[in-house]
């Protein structure tokens, strides 16, 4: 995930949410009727679905009024950073990744044991559920299950007259291979690759070592002679023109939408993304994508790859509506007729009788990411270390340091000291 960079503010939340108790997330109609607010992140396809949603909640329940609010991935997080921090966040929050727990640690996120009577968690497996439960507290249920994988453009292949990789068997070489091969053949602003640095890869990369990017105990994990190796690889990649040029790669950060990156735009072979974008990034190249397993999955100490929540829906600690919040949550993820709307976009529906009831109607894509993740689940490697307070920083700060090998500022050994550095600092090592 990339994140906020006004999540900083939040060192003074603690005392902010104390001092913001009359929480001002949501209120009431003169006619008795609920309001409550729901800010999550995405593009208009997922706002269009969103409000159907909410349009199908409401009708149901006509005493709740839901009023959604959302924005780009990453302005989101800058956002619900200085709502929180000003008593003013949502009722029903949207996070992922990290935020729970930081959010969950600082007090902004409701215990949902206290709301258990009206948002059942019975049907969704342990695995998908433990990604929103920290300190033995439930912050959060996931909307589904989705997990990292390489996004292939087959038509983009073809074109070069390059063999799609063996996704079973493909090493880190292979890939370099591939990609080097792709380059030499594609016409010019076509990439076999977007650049692949980012913190889920990392954490892949380092799985794969018999690392991660942070230990159990909320240090961080992965050592510089791995971050070394990564950037070595990731230049070679741009020198040879497989990836974009740095100036490129450093634009892209900022258009987030599948629309805007290069496999959207139909100039890439591969791209390294969440299974759950699978139709998205289909819909905006026009042309039928695939999803494939990361390179060195059969050949690492431990598979690096790992089943994750795709989103997780918390409540506001100080929403004046927990109850009625709880039962719009419950709805979300727990009812068929929502998940027949939102179907796969969320990841696979982590309800098992929601994903038995959309069975039937998933499209082309939304199928294949349910095959991907069905293929994968026997393969996967453990769960992930979630990162502690603070970690929810190190996005920005891999941008920033990965813009400075890019940019040949920076010798890899060098960005790799000072990765650790800046992540240490920032979760307090």
């Amino acid at each position: 995930m990339r994140t906020s960079r006004g999540l900083a503010a939040l060192c003074l939340a603690g005392v902010m949410l104390a001092a913001s108790a009359c929480g001002g997330s949501s209120g009431g109609a003169d006619d008795g009727t609920v309001e409550l607010r729901f800010g999550w992140w995405g593009n208009n396809d997922r706002a269009a679905a969103t409000q159907k949603v909410i349009d199908a909640f409401q009708a149901k329940n006509p005493g709740i009024k839901v009023k959604g609010s959302f924005t780009d991935f990453n302005s989101y997080f800058d956002r619900l950073a200085t709502e929180v921090a000003g008593g003013r966040a949502p009722d029903v929050i949207t996070l992922g990744g990290a935020y729970p727990r930081e959010y969950g640690d600082r007090g902004a996120l409701l215990d949902l044991a206290k709301v258990s009577g009206v948002l059942k968690t019975d049907k969704i497996g342990a695995a998908a559920l433990d990604n929103g439960k920290f300190g033995g507290v439930q912050y959060g249920v996931p909307t589904g299950v989705n997990a990292i994988s390489v996004v292939v453009n087959p038509a983009v292949f073809d074109k070069a007259g390059v063999k799609l990789p063996e996704e079973d068997t493909w090493t880190w070489d292979d890939f370099k291979r591939i990609a080097r091969e792709l380059a030499t053949k594609l016409p010019k602003g076509t990439f076999a690759v977007a650049d692949p640095t980012r913190t889920d890869m990392l954490d892949v990369y380092a799985r794969q070592r018999g690392e991660a990017l942070y230990t159990a105990d909320g240090k961080v994990g992965i050592t510089e002679k791995t971050l070394v190796d990564w950037w070595m690889m990731t230049r070679e990649l741009r020198d040879a023109g497989a990836t974009p040029p740095a100036s490129q790669t450093a634009e892209l950060i900022t258009q987030p939408a599948p629309e805007q990156s290069l496999m959207g735009s139909g100039l890439a072979a591969m791209q390294f993304d969440w299974s759950n974008q699978l139709t998205a990034l289909s819909k905006a190249a026009g042309q039928p994508l695939r999803l494939v397993r990361v390179p060195g999955e059969s050949g690492g100490t431990q598979p690096g790859m790992w089943l994750q929540a795709s989103q997780i829906y918390s409540i506001n600690a100080k929403s004046e509506h927990p109850q009625e919040a709880a039962k719009f949550v419950d709805f979300l993820v727990n009812s068929p007729d929502a998940g027949k709307i939102i179907l796969a976009d969320r990841g696979i529906p982590a309800n098992s009788d929601v994903r038995t009831a959309i069975q039937s109607v998933l499209g082309e894509h939304e199928k294949a990411q349910a095959e991907f993740i069905d293929t994968l689940t026997p393969k996967a490697g453990p769960p992930l270390v979630i990162g502690p307070a603070g970690s929810t920083d190190t996005p920005k700060i891999l941008d920033r340091v990965n813009a400075e090998v890019l940019f040949d500022r920076q010798q890899p050994s060098e960005a790799a000291a000072e990765f650790v550095k800046q992540v240490g600092a920032a979760i307090q090592e």
